[in-house]
């Protein structure tokens, strides 16, 4: 009976394991890196089984990616199918671009979205992205960045991108101000752009949405 007992005390008193977070908010190109990497404030990313395996051109970071769902042949998220014959360097240079005049428009903020063409997590958010970038035009703009294509390499290094889908949130600076965290679920991704979009919402804006 004590043995029972103690057994039953210890487990009661043993810590249980925080949720993810939604929104990250430490970026590896901090003066004082953290000692212990396996370790973050956006979760510990060898905890989920999605390995992000395709990035050939991305070298030896290839390992250290994730993605939220196998493979597929879906479209990318917030756009169509790109034609056949646009090649990555292409496509790479036009997402560039429109980083480009997003941060030249005078809008608040722009909302920056890793993703994988292969990841169907970030396929199912087509239609919420779309719907969000229609709402919120007059003060936030949103942009593609497809995370296997190598012209984004530095953009990858600099926002600590591992994971997909990412979204990270500029202001009009381009200064980064935080990113989604680890997807555990598509209702996580969720709640965490819904959060990284109240941190820059005009406050007209925020006190009607509230009514």
């Amino acid at each position: 009976m004590q043995k029972r007992t103690n057994t039953v005390l210890n487990s009661a008193m043993a810590p249980t394991s925080k949720p993810p977070p939604f929104i990250c908010w430490r970026w590896p190109f901090s003066p004082n890196p953290n000692p212990n990497p396996t370790s973050t404030s956006c979760g510990d990313p060898r905890d989920l089984p999605w390995l992000f395996k395709s990035l050939k051109t991305l070298g030896s970071l290839a390992q250290g990616f994730l993605i939220a769902d196998p493979p597929s042949a879906s479209a990318s998220i917030g756009v169509a199918p790109p034609p056949p014959h646009l090649t990555a360097a292409s496509q790479g240079e036009a997402e560039q671009r429109a980083l480009a005049a997003a941060l030249k428009s005078g809008k608040e903020a722009t909302v920056l979205e890793f993703y994988s063409p292969k990841c169907r997590l970030c396929n199912s958010l087509l239609g919420l992205v779309l719907d969000l970038e229609r709402r919120n035009e007059d003060w936030v703009s949103f942009v593609l960045a497809d995370a296997e294509n190598e012209q984004w390499l530095p953009e990858l290094l600099h926002y600590d991108i591992k994971y997909v889908p990412c979204f990270v949130l500029l202001d009009n600076n381009g200064k980064a101000l935080a990113k989604t965290g680890v997807p555990t679920s598509r209702l996580h991704v969720i709640a965490g752009l819904h959060h990284l979009l109240k941190l820059k919402q005009p406050a007209k804006r925020e006190r009607h949405n509230s009514t």
